[in-house]
């Protein structure tokens, strides 16, 4: 009869099974539509998991699309050592967290004012939030944005993300590339090119002031 100690020995884990590793291999490779439906499977879990911590629904949806955007430029970074589900939720958790953090810095409440009786008085602050008329252009324009990038190849496409999306320099651009300077610069000039022509079809009679899908 084996002892415990032997059946401990020989255990071999077991591998993880993930039902995304398909259409992971292939969006590495740079199949958008496979990129797609991985986001498509995980949008509305990383909806849910967002709008938990920060208890906003438009806040959730701008945090979930700056994760899948991480995820589209790190991918080659998942090394499969967990689920891609577990792998996504740690990136939009700390993009919540980063969120709450940046509005706690933003937050004030007090000045202090000797004459007032109690020493404190409420600083009055006009009030920065966004009407729903604001709330739905920005939605809007920024769903074109998005819908247009996409559209751009991808090798322009590229090194546009990684500087605008991860504000890297240009020297770390060519390097996550690899590909000269001059390569990523001419790229990058290219892409919002493309993107500026792209953007032209939907201006209104004001010009780059309005953008209409």
């Amino acid at each position: 009869m084996a002892t415990t100690a032997t059946v401990i020995a020989n255990f071999t884990p077991m591998a993880i099974v993930d039902a995304d590793a398909a259409l992971i291999e292939s969006a590495r490779r740079g199949d958008t539509e496979a990129f797609t439906e991985l986001v498509n499977r995980h949008y509305q879990s990383s909806l849910k998991l967002a709008r938990s911590i920060l208890r906003d629904f438009e806040d959730a949806e701008d945090e979930v699309q700056n994760a899948f955007t991480k995820v589209y430029l790190h991918l080659s970074r998942f090394e499969g050592n967990s689920r891609f589900s577990t792998w996504l939720s740690r990136i939009v958790v700390n993009q919540c967290l980063m969120r709450l953090r940046k509005a706690r810095r933003a937050r004030f409440a007090y000045l202090d004012d000797p004459g007032s009786e109690d020493g404190n008085v409420r600083m009055e602050l006009a009030d920065g939030a966004e009407t729903p008329e604001q709330s739905l252009g920005r939605g809007e324009v920024e769903a074109l944005l998005r819908r247009e990038v996409n559209c751009i190849p991808p090798l322009l496409r590229e090194p546009l993300l990684l500087r605008e999306t991860m504000r890297l320099s240009l020297t770390d651009v060519a390097k996550r590339l690899n590909i000269t300077e001059a390569a990523a610069k001419s790229r990058l000039l290219r892409a919002r090119r493309e993107l500026k022509t792209r953007l032209a079809r939907h201006q209104g009679s004001r010009g780059p002031a309005t953008l209409l899908a």
